[in-house]
């Protein structure tokens, strides 16, 4: 089984239009149209954890902070932090090289930090 993603309204939408330029097959569902605008932070979680989804986002503050506190009674695919200084083609690098070598069993109830990617 595959990790499925959830976009956070927080993060550029182009890092899931060049994950999926690269990988087509990817389950990575945009914010746009799932997440309002200004949606609080453990309602997103549930929503991510509703459907089965690992939450993408860059709010390395309050949403690692709600994190823990939503699966200290629920569970939760999980939260990847994309670290706001990653470039767009680092973020796209690092999405791939999750979905490609981590697991949901590596993610669920885990709030990790994109890993770095590099190319060559």
């Amino acid at each position: 089984m595959k990790i499925r993603f959830q976009l956070d309204a927080d993060l550029n939408p182009r890092i899931r239009q060049g994950v999926l330029l690269r990988e087509p097959s990817i389950d990575f569902r945009p914010a746009g149209g799932t997440i309002p605008d200004a949606m609080p932070d453990p309602e997103v979680l549930r929503l991510a954890a509703d459907d089965g989804r690992v939450l993408v986002s860059r709010d390395a503050h309050t949403m690692i902070e709600h994190f823990f506190a939503f699966v200290a009674s629920n569970e939760s695919p999980g939260v990847l932090i994309v670290p706001s200084t990653r470039s767009i083609g680092a973020a796209i690098e690092g999405v791939l090289f999750v979905w490609q070598n981590w697991t949901p069993d590596d993610l669920r109830n885990q709030a990790k930090w994109l890993p770095f990617r590099s190319r060559g």
